[in-house]
């Protein structure tokens, strides 16, 4: 039988599950399964372009829907025939076309605004006999030879990235309508690999998105910041729905985040992608299923550029694997050995502070992603190993003082934190990171019985020095790991590399690296 995996054509067994075609996909994560009758009534505006160099989504305008329905582009939409007659005619900075074709459209003879991403029915030397579909690449004012109405018939809603890299010779190799939220009635997600494979099914395992900002030719940094942020929450490459409505999903792990405003208002058209810079939700990472305005709330990061089918069907508290290119640029946290070779990798030139390939990277400048790939080089800064202490934290026993910790020590946003130690006495270790006297550290994982040496704890709010952060080199039943009784201390997670405790000076700072459990 024949089915699609993320846009292939594949042919398999007919007794295929799941799991035969997508072995060691993670079991935690979803992928969307639509089935064939389901795939066959989803006749939208939006048509998935297949093309030599990647995959394009447009949303067709209500009045051009004829061009689409009718005549030469509507053999090819859902067929199995590759359009011969398109590919790349012409290509240049504000646009590209592919054709000729013939159609029976009336020229204007006039110049018209075009924005990007604008699709452009035209005509070359005003001869309808030799027609293009014209991708605008860049805002211009030009003569494509359309209609009246400026020949405008659809607008790119993802894919811009496949745009810029077109060129002469590519193809547009099949065209296929895709499905909307109104059309998912039999349409699901699941985690179930031993779910079984039908003809005709379409299965998406994944999204690909590409960075605001990011071309592998060119890279705009005017959202640098905010795609960092992007970035950072999508390292895993997994996106988790904290909540999923009519219009968006949104993820909210790095909720509470500090990011700004950055670019210009930008519509938010199905896929793209934003994080919202005010309010409760500062910080949460936004994918859209459907059109709406834009919003001064909202900095555009992104645009998925394969499988909006999973966000469109994935419900509250899902996981699906997405990857965001490019991917993150962050050396911190890294020994200085490791980075380097991330950095050839890369075709990055780095300079660093020190030869000592142990050495742990704490800093770098540029801070950004694009801000590095477009510079092509970094400077790196780097803290002796022996001032690195390595800890785990304890998630599932008390996830908001360690969210709390993390936040404070920039364990959120890096894989290197860092805190001051206060002082140090008999067999305590006092550090006082910078917590907000607004953030309240509520009584969470208390210790009961002994306390076990080198646990890590923080004050909780009984006490005045809430926020302190703690450890004991030998085992206590009377005081926790901040020397403050037991009822007032959080125990977070624990130090693996005691003895680097004893070289600590009382002022000076001590960073952080995480295991993760």
């Amino acid at each position: 039988m024949e089915i699609r995996l993320d846009g292939t054509r594949l042919e398999i067994d007919d007794s295929a599950t799941l799991g035969d075609l997508l072995p060691g996909h993670p079991s935690s994560c979803s992928v969307a399964v639509i089935p064939p009758a389901e795939a066959q009534a989803a006749l939208t505006r939006n048509i998935r372009l297949l093309t030599s160099a990647g995959e394009v989504v447009i949303e067709i305008l209500e009045e051009a829907a004829a061009f689409f329905s009718e005549g030469f582009i509507a053999e090819y939409v859902s067929a199995e025939s590759e359009p011969e007659e398109l590919s790349v005619k012409w290509t240049d900075r504000q646009s590209v076309a592919f054709g000729p074709f013939s159609t029976d459209i009336n020229p204007d003879r006039r110049q018209h605004r075009y924005a990007r991403g604008d699709v452009i029915l035209g005509c070359g030397g005003y001869d309808s006999r030799t027609s293009y579909l014209i991708f605008s690449r860049i805002p211009h004012i030009a003569d494509h030879g359309g209609q009246a109405d400026g020949g405008i018939v659809a607008r790119v809603v993802s894919g811009m990235a496949v745009l810029e890299a077109w060129s002469k010779g590519d193809r547009i190799l099949r065209m296929e309508r895709l499905m909307s939220r109104a059309d998912t009635s039999t349409a699901f997600t699941t985690t179930d690999m031993s779910t079984p494979v039908t003809d005709g099914m379409q299965i998406f395992s994944h999204v690909l998105a590409s960075a605001a900002g990011y071309r592998k030719d060119a890279i705009d940094t005017t959202r640098a910041a905010s795609v960092e942020h992007l970035l950072r929450t999508m390292a895993g490459e997994r996106m988790t729905v904290s909540l999923a409505s009519s219009t968006h999903i949104r993820d909210d792990r790095m909720k509470e985040s500090i990011v700004e405003y950055e670019g210009e208002p930008h519509s938010r058209f199905e896929g793209t992608i934003t994080t919202r810079v005010d309010g409760k939700n500062r910080g949460s990472m936004y994918i859209y299923t459907e059109d709406i305005p834009g919003s001064a709330h909202h900095t555009v990061v992104g645009q998925v550029e394969q499988g909006i089918e999973l966000p469109i069907l994935a419900q509250d508290d899902e996981t699906f694997i997405m990857r965001v290119e490019p991917k993150q640029l962050d050396f911190r946290g890294m020994e200085l050995g490791e980075a380097l070779e991330l950095a050839a990798e890369r075709g990055i030139t780095p300079e660093s502070d020190t030869e000592e390939k142990k050495s742990v990277v704490f800093s770098q400048k540029p801070t950004t992603t694009l801000e590095i790939l477009a510079e092509g080089k970094v400077a790196i800064t780097t803290v002796p190993l022996s001032q690195v202490i390595t800890i785990e934290l304890f998630d599932d026993e008390a996830p908001k003082t360690c969210h709390i910790f993390r936040s404070v020590t920039g364990l959120r946003w890096h894989d290197i934190g860092e805190m001051p130690l206060l002082m140090k006495f008999e067999d305590v270790y006092l550090f006082q990171p910078e917590v907000s006297k607004k953030t309240n550290i509520h009584r969470e994982n208390l210790p009961e019985g002994e306390v076990s040496a080198y646990l890590l704890a923080m004050t909780n709010d009984s006490r005045k020095a809430a926020g302190l952060v703690g450890v004991r080199t030998v085992s206590s039943s009377e005081f926790g790991p901040t020397s403050e009784p037991l009822e007032s201390t959080n125990i977070i997670g624990k130090v693996l590399e005691p003895e680097k405790l004893e070289g600590l000076k009382e002022g000076t700072t001590v960073y952080l690296r995480e295991v993760k459990r």
